[in-house]
């Protein structure tokens, strides 16, 4: 049975046909003449939530930092028909060009290279309705079961900017952020890093959350409900990590069990990738009306308090419901996704595969390397070879749903290709530290990779990072002799692999040309691990 599911929590388009990029395309996916010249220091952003009209109304104070003097326009982006109404520079109001969802402020007064200046912009609106979250992004406006208003947003492929003001490209993370959320007095507002405080009028409070460490747009969150609050402290890698959990009262009993699952994660978690990245903000998992995403410090939670994925386990084999699949999914985004970040959504493979991948070590920290082998090879039944796993740059465009799955294979295959578990432990520990609260590119992983584990591993990326093929492993047996090579495969393609020949085990490295090798007589049986993602035909 093939799967077609697209989870944790990215919007994909489903259809291999090829479409040209729209001019709003490259708006929102380059970086602009009105982007380059400004670097993101601070967003300062108060939003209140009317839940009866659907509708948010607030300001984003945006600190900027001058890189390139003599710019006339910043650009700013926000969905219709959420509206900017006013944007407020030195006490001057600034006239807006707008095309599309891109607004590009007129600026008026000089901005000096190195200079921090500041905007305030307001804004106002009922932005998207999610039609299914977090797939098709939006707002979720629901009630809990004693019809109490529970909402939440989730906008990673559609973009942060439906509903607030910001620079919304990945290359450019804000380097700290203030949340103020002002809700019905009778609910509670959970967002990004630690609450400092919360203030009360007659009819409302205001939850004020801050986050220290640099941010992504779409891992900024608000989450609405009839909260209630757990947490522990786990002793990790830095100190103590406070770890909080918020859950609808009505499911506190459930949460306080499920959960149990959090630390076991920050131990396996912390044992493959390095230290939590996020310490000064905390840990948190937050109860949603949708499956879950990413979100910094915030990881949203709606998985129903099972194991696997909605209590199925997506690679067949029985070794998935052995944990939560979005409570240890989600978590996994906390070092590729959040600390590592993509510049460009077309190399969004570098927080899927490797957190997809996540889910195998996991599985290798708490019940075994044989559970792990079995869980990310079983995951290959969804792979669909559509397209390549690396999408289009500049046009906000993101490659094959083939980044979860196989993109995980892929990884387990560079283990494999290693045969050093120490060494490919230190590699992804070493990604986090070289690139810590980094955004990046395919090529600098690329490069990172190969340089440590001293391998080329050019065709072996392109191979399969940016092809759709999947190579096949041929051989042909005559009396002492077996001849062999890769087909199916790119021009040079080449990657070192381990086969048995009559149980005796042997590393060849073949090409897309033919060799030989000189093998026991009446050889009846050569075999490849199914840690190498490829196929073997006997001619």
């Amino acid at each position: 049975m093939r799967l077609y599911i697209l989870f944790a929590i990215t919007i994909f388009a489903l259809s291999a046909t090829a479409q040209a990029p729209s001019r709003q395309d490259t708006l929102k996916g380059s970086i602009t003449p009105q982007r380059v010249w400004w670097d993101l220091t601070h967003y300062d952003l108060s939003v209140e939530v009317m839940p009866a009209s659907k509708t948010l109304l607030g300001t984003n104070i945006i600190t900027y930092k001058v890189l390139e003097e003599g710019a006339t326009e910043l650009q700013i982006d926000l969905q219709d028909p959420m509206e900017i109404t006013a944007v407020m520079q030195d006490g001057n109001a600034l006239d807006i060009r707008s095309e599309g969802d891109a607004h590009f402020i007129q600026i008026e007064n000089h901005q000096a290279k190195g200079e921090l200046k500041s905007l305030m912009i307001s804004f106002e609106g009922q932005p998207r309705i999610a039609k299914n979250a977090p797939w098709d992004g939006g707002f979720t406006w629901e009630k809990d079961s004693n019809g109490i208003d529970f909402i939440a947003n989730a906008n990673q492929g559609i973009g942060s900017s439906i509903w607030w003001p910001n620079k919304d490209h990945p290359a450019d993370e804000v380097d700290s952020l203030d949340m103020h959320i002002t809700v019905p007095k009778h609910l509670v507002a959970v967002s990004n890093g630690r609450l400092v405080g919360v203030d009360s009028s007659t009819h409302s409070k205001t939850y004020h959350w801050a986050v220290k460490n640099p941010i992504n747009n779409y891992g900024v969150n608000i989450n609405i409900g009839d909260y209630i609050n757990f947490k522990e402290v786990y002793q990790g890698e830095k100190g103590a990590l406070d770890m909080s959990y918020w859950v609808l009262r009505e499911d506190e009993e459930k949460a306080r069990m499920q959960f149990k699952q959090a630390p076991m994660m920050m131990e396996a978690f912390e044992h493959w990738f390095g230290p939590y990245p996020f310490y000064e903000d905390s840990f948190k998992l937050v109860q949603v009306p949708y499956l879950g995403m990413e979100h910094q410090s915030s990881v949203t939670y709606g998985n129903k308090f099972e194991n696997g994925y909605l209590g199925r386990d997506l690679s067949g084999t029985g070794e998935g419901l052995k944990f939560d699949y979005i409570l240890i999914h989600e978590s996994g985004h906390e070092w590729f996704a959040n600390n590592i970040t993509n510049k460009d959504v077309a190399d969004m493979w570098v927080h899927e595969s490797f957190t997809t991948y996540s889910e195998n070590l996991y599985l290798d920290y708490h019940f075994g390397k044989e559970a792990a082998a079995s869980y990310v090879i079983g995951q290959r039944r969804a792979i669909r070879n559509d397209k390549p796993i690396i999408g289009s740059y500049g046009v906000d465009s993101e490659g094959s749903g083939d980044m979860y799955f196989k993109g995980a294979n892929i990884l387990h295959t560079l283990r494999a290709i290693t045969n050093n578990d120490e060494l490919w432990r230190t590699v992804l520990r070493g990604l986090n530290s070289e690139f810590y609260h980094q955004t990046v590119t395919t090529a600098m992983i690329e490069n990172y990779i190969a340089e440590k584990l001293d391998i080329e591993l050019a065709p072996f990326f392109d191979q399969y990072l940016r092809s759709s093929k999947i190579p096949i492993f041929e051989y042909k047996l005559d009396k002492k002799e077996m001849t062999y090579r890769f087909n199916n495969a790119n021009r040079g393609f080449t990657m070192p692999l381990e086969i048995s020949i009559d149980g005796s085990r042997k590393w060849v490295t073949p090409t897309d040309k033919w060799k030989k090798l000189s093998i026991p007589k009446n050889t009846e049986q050569v075999t490849i691990s199914d840690d190498f993602l490829l196929q073997t035909r006997k001619i």
